[in-house]
């Protein structure tokens, strides 16, 4: 089977169809995301930056895939739910809610608001309405405004030691292009080059060739457990948001950059012993602070298959090649479950499933399908020009 056609059949006769039957709750609106291994829920509470991934993955496949009427009334169901029930008297958006909706946690940070703002971009163009449209700019603007203090009065850090996070810079390069279709055409030029000279020139260290997840004000490190970590999945991930701005923009530089990045995080972060990408690392070799560091987790694999995928895509580099169907033969033998659907999320450093669930708190309805997407259409890209079977 070509990899375009198993990428395809997974979205559309797996992945989909799981969230489909398990994830809506009709009573209440949006979704439940805390499914275990069979896809029953656990949990009932809702976190918003998940109903905002779910329902931008369904407007997103009815705008792309198919003109899907369940799909958009999937889209509807989460959109509304946050309308209604998302947002404090600011536009700020909880982190999660009870299932009828009433607020349990602060909007401590904006990562809420970047995908709810994506999900009313992408329902907007695939229903016309004015409404969400302005909401999706409102909110846009509302993390533009909170973003060189995103956490407001839940800040925790005493700001003696002012670091800056990889998160923001990193999110905004894809959100901006999400919401095309709602911004002028200035605005969306001028968050590309910030956020494209903050990824590639800021956080990725010219020595290393690695991406730094915090650096002091001037772009320099910082010797502790903050200023050290390397973020696989991250650095990773943003890269194939490059190599969409760099095809976006014709600049060949920008893509070929990005994609000596991946390689270079992809071997820093391999585990040469088990196999698969460690979760979080020190770039000095230290012990990190994360006691979940060599876990092996769902969404840095699949953002990596995405990211070697366009870098081959768009540079027929064999080694890109070769680091991708490392990843792949690694991803698809340990975390997907052709028995009960979807892929697992969290594994062990040697591999075996740690936790059996497939969705929570942090796992939705979002990396396993947009990569299943992304995927399939790189390759059909990549087959076309007899690259790849």
């Amino acid at each position: 089977m070509k990899y375009s056609e198993l990428y395809k059949n997974a979205l559309l006769q797996d992945i989909i169809p799981f969230w489909e039957k398990n994830s809506i709750d009709t009573y209440n609106g949006g979704f439940f995301t805390c499914l275990d291994r069979y896809g029953k829920v656990y949990d009932k509470d809702k976190f918003l930056w998940l109903q905002g991934r779910q329902s931008w993955m369904f407007s997103m496949l009815y705008n792309k895939v198919e003109k899907n009427k369940n799909w958009l009334a999937i889209a509807q169901h989460g959109v509304d739910f946050l309308r209604n029930h998302g947002m404090d008297k600011n536009g700020n958006f909880y982190f999660s809610t009870t299932k009828e909706g009433k607020p349990l946690v602060q909007p401590y940070n904006i990562f809420s608001d970047c995908f709810a703002a994506m999900a009313f971009s992408q329902y907007a163009t695939a229903t016309g309405d004015k409404e969400i449209k302005e909401l999706a700019k409102q909110t846009y603007f509302n993390i533009l405004r909170r973003k060189d203090n995103p956490k407001d009065v839940y800040e925790k850090n005493t700001g003696v030691r002012q670091l800056k996070s990889f998160s923001l810079p990193m999110i905004l390069s894809n959100l901006v292009l999400e919401l095309e279709d709602v911004l002028e055409p200035k605005e969306v030029e001028r968050t590309i080059d910030y956020s494209v000279n903050e990824v590639m020139n800021v956080f990725l260290d010219q020595n290393s060739g690695l991406i730094y997840e915090n650096v002091l004000p001037d772009g320099s490190h910082h010797d502790s457990f903050e200023g050290r970590l390397i973020n696989p999945g991250h650095g990773i991930e943003a890269m194939w948001f490059m190599i969409d701005i760099g095809a976006r923009r014709k600049d060949t530089a920008l893509i070929k950059s990005a994609t000596q990045t991946i390689l270079n995080i992809l071997d820093y972060s391999w585990d040469t012993e088990h196999g698969g990408i460690f979760y979080f690392m020190d770039a000095q070799g230290h012990p990190p602070q994360q006691l979940e560091w060599n876990q092996k987790l769902w969404w840095v694999h699949l953002e990596s298959l995405v990211a070697l995928a366009k870098a081959y895509e768009h540079t027929k580099d064999e080694r890109v090649y070769l680091g991708y169907k490392k990843v792949h033969d690694y991803a698809w033998a340990n975390f997907s479950d052709p028995k009960n659907g979807e892929w697992y999320g969290y594994l062990n450093r040697e591999g075996k499933v740690l936790l059996d669930l497939k969705g929570g708190k942090w796992k939705g309805c979002f990396h396993v399908p947009r990569a299943m997407y992304q995927c399939w259409k790189s390759f059909e890209k990549i087959e076309a020009n007899g690259l790849a079977i």
